[in-house]
């Protein structure tokens, strides 16, 4: 497969004048699918390049935009820190190895820090060990340089994909803590008792109150909750990450 440059075949599309600034193996444009084109519709979405190469960043950064994925450049994870922004749906690529910096090291300060961000890590040295390490603390890929375009289009489409279910489930969670704050303190506890599997009867027997009444407050907590089922309310418990509250319960 012959080598071509990011720069130069995103300048054969603009300008005929463009320069090449770093190799990449290409592949066909062909091999990009109708998905691709649906994440690179999405404005919303960033991707950050942190390389101390800036040959390597003005390269990736070609590549992305010339398909409409926005990208912003850093030389240092020092950089990245003081500009990066992580309010829309965003991944890293980030060199392994520059100049002060391991970028395994800098993974796990991202994850010491509570910043939940998907990394496609590159390199020119990379070896079995350094990718294990990288892949069980949760990177997306690991490539090596030089790599084909189609290859880190994959990563990042990967990787943004990842990043976006995680805000959507970050947001459902959030949703459901708000509903399940609205619940008055006898509605906490009878849906307590219908996650447990008790019935009606039951968990009156339990609450000291009659089942009509359980019935009420069972029907205002779906209703709140937005549960249609008491399987929906089970699953919706789980969301919440509540297991312990909700079951060991004595019937």
């Amino acid at each position: 497969m012959p080598l071509c440059s990011v720069k130069c075949w995103v300048g054969k599309r603009a300008r005929a004048s463009a320069v090449k600034v770093y190799n990449f193996e290409s592949t066909s444009r062909d091999l990009i699918d109708p998905f691709d084109m649906a994440i690179t519709s999405d404005t919303d979405s960033i991707v950050f390049v942190v390389d101390d190469d800036c040959d390597v960043c003005e390269g990736l950064k070609a590549l992305l935009e010339s398909i409409g994925i926005r990208c912003a450049t850093f030389q240092s994870t020092a950089e990245f820190l003081r500009s990066a922004k992580y309010d829309t749906a965003n991944c890293l690529i980030l060199d392994v190895r520059m100049p002060g910096t391991d970028g395994l090291d800098f993974q796990k300060k991202l994850t010491d820090a509570l910043i939940d961000i998907p990394i496609i890590f590159i390199t020119a040295h990379g070896d079995i060990p350094m990718t294990v390490k990288a892949m069980k603390a949760g990177a997306v890929e690991f490539l090596t340089k030089p790599f084909r375009e189609q290859d880190i289009l994959d990563a990042v489409r990967a990787a943004l994909e990842r990043d976006r279910h995680r805000r959507q489930h970050s947001a459902k969670v959030s949703e459901l803590q708000s509903r399940y704050q609205t619940l008055s303190e006898r509605e906490h506890t009878v849906m307590k008792f219908v996650v447990a599997g008790l019935l009606n009867k039951q968990t009156a027997a339990q609450m000291g109150v009659s089942e009509v009444t359980v019935k009420v407050h069972r029907h205002n907590l779906m209703t709140k909750m937005g549960a249609k089922s008491v399987p929906e309310l089970v699953r919706i418990a789980e969301i919440l990450g509540r297991p312990s509250h909700f079951t060991g319960l004595e019937v």
